[in-house]
């Protein structure tokens, strides 16, 4: 049986991070009389109150990932925030009363944005988002600044997490499993490298994108819609960012691509993508011993996944 987290050891990590972050953001300035966790889950985000400022500390991670791997990949999405902002896109920028930089302390790695208020007057209207989606991909693609390819799919992860999941049969049924290891064979090769993509894929551009399902991750602030989140930014096909989401969705950011002068999704892309992450979401429950939650979480992705036919080329 996996040796899960209890609710006291999950308390336990965000109190920790909370403490973390409160005594980096003393240390680089900022006048903070107490952290309020607004939210925790994957990260843990603390208003530093009453400094405008808060601080995103990312708590479950892969087995793969290091310190120096995730402050480096923060770095890269502090980069592409504010040059996204000084292109006049409307994104949640770095904070400005801070250095640019992930800091890190008592084993977190801390990222510092402002405090955005928060319209909480409708629902998030995930159409309208989709269409956005197309506004941020034409942006990026003048970004200036180095990106790997697809590193977002976390290919070394989601091999070894597949493996380290065998041993944990309460978490995944080893039938799906063994489909999943079985179709990770055919699409490591495709994410790993940018030549064998482009073989399998000829004449699909490839530019820097969001990474993590931007139609999600589009905050509503009382100022307007602002893009968010740029954990996970890459070089890619931008199918990327509009896997899982169905044909609705598919049809509102193609008209949103027309509108900015880029082409529409390719089926054929949107295919793979789709196959890569939904194995990505199962190699996921190798971490489930840090988040319990993420078991039932995950069951309606993995279930739909069951439905569909296996990636073969």
């Amino acid at each position: 049986m996996t040796d899960f987290a209890t609710p006291e050891d999950i308390a336990k990590r965000s109190n920790a991070a909370k403490e973390a972050a409160v005594a980096a953001g003393r240390e680089l300035g900022l006048e903070i009389t107490e952290g309020k966790v607004l939210y925790e889950l994957f990260s843990v985000v603390v208003h530093l109150a009453p400094s405008p400022v808060v601080a995103r500390i990312p708590t479950v991670l892969p087995h793969t990932t290091t310190l120096e791997d995730l402050a480096r990949r923060q770095q890269q999405e502090l980069d592409v925030a504010q040059w996204l902002h000084d292109q006049g896109t409307p994104v949640i920028a770095p904070s400005p009363l801070v250095p640019r930089k992930p800091v890190q302390r008592d084993g977190f790695s801390i990222t510092f944005w402002p405090f955005t208020d928060e319209d909480k007057s409708s629902e998030p209207d995930y159409v309208r988002n989709s269409e956005l989606a197309a506004d941020l991909h034409k942006a990026l693609r003048d970004y200036p600044g180095e990106l790997d390819f697809l590193s977002s799919a976390e290919p070394r992860f989601v091999r070894e997490g597949l493996d380290r999941l065998e041993s944990q049969p309460d978490v995944v049924d080893p039938a799906d499993l063994q489909r999943a290891k079985q179709e990770w064979q055919v699409l490591e090769p495709l994410v790993s490298d940018e030549t064998e993509f482009q073989k399998a894929f000829p004449g699909i551009d490839l530019q820097p994108f969001h990474g993590d399902s931007p139609p999600a991750n589009i905050f509503a602030s009382t100022n307007g819609p602002l893009f968010s989140d740029f954990e996970l930014v890459t070089k890619g096909p931008v199918e990327w960012d509009l896997g899982g989401l169905g044909p609705e969705l598919e049809a509102a950011y193609n008209r949103g691509a027309a509108k900015n002068g880029l082409r529409p999704l390719d089926k054929d892309v949107l295919r793979f993508v789709n196959a890569v992450g939904a194995i990505r979401v199962m190699a996921y429950l190798s971490c489930a011993d840090q988040l319990p939650a993420m078991v039932e979480f995950m069951k309606p992705f993995i279930n739909q996944w069951r439905g569909t036919e296996p990636y073969v080329r």
